[in-house]
């Protein structure tokens, strides 16, 4: 159709791309089936609003002309991911101290109000180098140089936060379904571990693609 401002063909190819990179666990999809153990399915939409923010920031950002800024000046984005390893892992390592506690507590990475998950989300988000790599290597070659560049990333940004946001919420509603039994000490304890292990295991995820 003339009005839209992707050609059918490209936006085809975009959707496909997506819908793969969406459901390969990584460090986004980790977070939000912690945050739905902890928190229940409302910590799961609460931490892929946050992700889905830094992801449609990322948006204007390369619309702006992030691609370039990364090309010229990589080492930018790679301070920024490095200090977002550095964050998750610190919630990580607190999680686990908590959890070989006499009284193990519910993990400090996700036992604060919901806003902290919205924050927390938007970290692990912004800083996720399977976001840098998405933006400036995966969805350059999908925009046409001959349309105008802001309608095509609107509707980009559209495919991206449908389908990126209902995945998460798949992962975060299986986290969620175990959101009960956090009354459990025991479970607390085992949950400590659990989420001390995935943040670990997510800053080694974005340690091994900075």
């Amino acid at each position: 159709m003339a009005f839209w401002p992707v050609s059918a063909e490209k936006y085809l190819a975009f959707m496909t791309v997506m819908i793969a990179m969406s459901i390969m666990p990584g460090p986004a999809m980790l977070f939000a089936v912690a945050a739905g153990m902890n928190k229940g399915f409302k910590g799961a939409v609460l931490a892929m609003l946050g992700m889905n923010t830094a992801a449609l920031t990322w948006f204007v950002g390369s619309a702006l002309g992030l691609a370039i800024v990364a090309a010229t000046v990589p080492w930018v984005f790679k301070v920024a991911g490095w200090l977002g390893v550095a964050y998750i892992a610190w919630l990580g390592i607190d999680s686990l101290r908590s959890a070989f506690k006499p009284e193990a507590a519910a993990p400090r990475a996700l036992k604060a109000p919901g806003a902290s998950l919205f924050r927390d989300g938007f970290i692990v988000q912004a800083t996720n180098p399977k976001a840098l790599l998405f933006f400036t290597a995966v969805l350059p070659p999908f925009v046409e140089v001959a349309r105008p560049v802001w309608p095509q990333m609107g509707a980009f940004a559209v495919a991206m936060l449908a389908t990126d946001g209902f995945v998460m919420l798949c992962y975060g509603g299986l986290g969620a379904t175990f959101a009960h039994k956090m009354q459990e000490p025991a479970f607390r304890r085992a949950f400590g571990i659990f989420v001390g292990v995935i943040l670990l295991v997510v800053a080694a995820l974005m340690v091994s693609r900075i």
